[in-house]
């Protein structure tokens, strides 16, 4: 799998926005983080795709992931890998 765009919408205090940082690292995968705290549009941005104002949320290609640990991470990556093989 390839994405073109991965980003992740993160609270800086937030441990589970750090479980899925490590996650996304651990397998070198490259994203773009989004403060939302930092950055009120990012904030606004990450509601408007989630419907929810938690984090983290993560949108690959188009594809969100709202507030997650790491065990819905794997298996939200693992779908779209499917996904994209069956294209």
């Amino acid at each position: 799998m390839n994405p073109k765009r991965i980003r992740l919408f993160v609270k800086p205090y937030c441990s589970w926005c750090h479980r899925a940082q490590e996650w996304l690292a651990t397998r070198g995968i490259t994203y773009t983080t989004l403060d939302v705290i930092a950055d009120p549009a990012a904030f606004d941005e990450m509601r408007r795709l989630s419907g929810q104002t938690l984090a983290p949320v993560i949108e690959v290609d188009g594809q969100i992931l709202a507030d997650f640990g790491p065990d819905e991470l794997a298996v939200f990556w693992e779908r779209l890998a499917r996904d994209t093989a069956a294209r």
